[in-house]
């Protein structure tokens, strides 16, 4: 995949092509982070392994520069670890890692469907409900599941409406990520996962904000332990 370069930082062999390249709405560094999360998250980038910085920028047919800011990004995220003389590396979730983001989820998400229960109206609670219906038609492919339930969990937060929360809960979500296959691929978790998000959206439907809170920390807490 090409990134699509600026002139600030193209090389000159990629000076030929700039005539037929549109450029990018963001900044070049900002397409670069998004190309290499993406790659961490399908795996193409193991955690724990090296991240070539010269072998990429060559492949993307930039400079360095773009690269180093793109990897500030993804620090920042939890998603690449910096090392002082040696680079910078997919980051390892370590156990520690895992119980202090899901105790942070369970936390916040637990509180946004404590709100959902009692302020949503009866149309987004039927959102919520063709969601649950969509996840339960999806449980024969893994990666539509992923999407689903993520956009689930997304949809929530939406109708909570509290948009701090909301970017702590999307930069935990990243690092959750770097563990979430290997949950879900445990024998029967797929099938449990569903079970607890139907007793969160019976919760919802019913209007009971403290069953729907105490619901969805149980649905963090038993996702902890089939990650580990």
């Amino acid at each position: 995949m090409q990134v699509q370069p600026t002139r600030a930082h193209c090389k000159p062999s990629c000076h030929r092509t700039m005539s037929a390249l549109s450029l990018a709405p963001r900044a070049l560094y900002e397409e670069v982070a998004e190309l290499l999360r993406q790659r961490i998250f399908a795996r193409e980038l193991e955690p724990g392994s090296w991240i070539d910085e010269l072998r990429i920028a060559e492949a993307l047919g930039i400079s360095r520069t773009p690269l180093r800011e793109a990897l500030k990004v993804l620090a920042a995220e939890g998603l690449v670890t910096m090392k002082v003389r040696r680079g910078a590396y997919v980051t390892e979730v370590s156990e520690k890692d895992l119980r202090d983001v899901y105790h942070l989820l369970a936390l916040l998400e637990s509180d946004a469907a404590r709100v959902v229960a009692q302020n949503a109206s009866a149309d987004q609670i039927r959102q919520i409900e063709a969601l649950q219906q969509d996840l339960e038609q999806a449980t024969a492919d893994r990666d539509r599941f992923f999407e689903i339930n993520e956009a689930f969990h997304m949809l929530l937060l939406e109708l909570a409406d509290n948009r701090w929360r909301d970017q702590m809960v999307a930069d935990l979500r990243k690092v959750m990520k770097l563990n979430r296959h290997s949950s879900l691929f445990k024998e029967g978790r797929i099938e449990q996962s569903l079970a607890e998000h139907r007793a969160i959206v019976q919760a919802l439907v019913a209007r009971q904000p403290e069953v729907a809170a105490e619901r969805m920390s149980a649905h963090f807490m038993n996702g902890l332990q089939a990650a580990q």
